[in-house]
């Protein structure tokens, strides 16, 4: 797994926590998918700082050599995103 430079730079910019995304990317509550090729990894977490649950989704692109992590955000929204991905 290959992190872009712009995924980078989200960890620090949002602060989230690299060892929360890496445990949506080995461990995911759901996967659902993206644009073609592209799926989004989603974990919940408690955010210290923010002192609450919050979900942390990762958009990887899936290649054929590698996969690769495009973008990484947080969330709030638990319930619509976990809808949105379905059973």
């Amino acid at each position: 797994m290959r992190w872009s430079a712009h995924a980078l730079k989200n960890l620090t910019d949002r602060e989230i926590p690299r060892a929360e995304a890496e445990a949506a990317l080995a461990n995911p509550e759901m996967s659902t998918p993206g644009r073609p090729g592209r799926r989004f990894l989603m974990r919940r977490f408690f955010d210290t700082s923010l002192q609450q649950e919050m979900l942390v989704r990762v958009l990887i692109e899936e290649g054929s050599l590698e996969d690769v992590v495009v973008t990484v955000y947080k969330t709030s929204k638990i319930g619509k995103h976990m809808r949105e991905a379905g059973p």
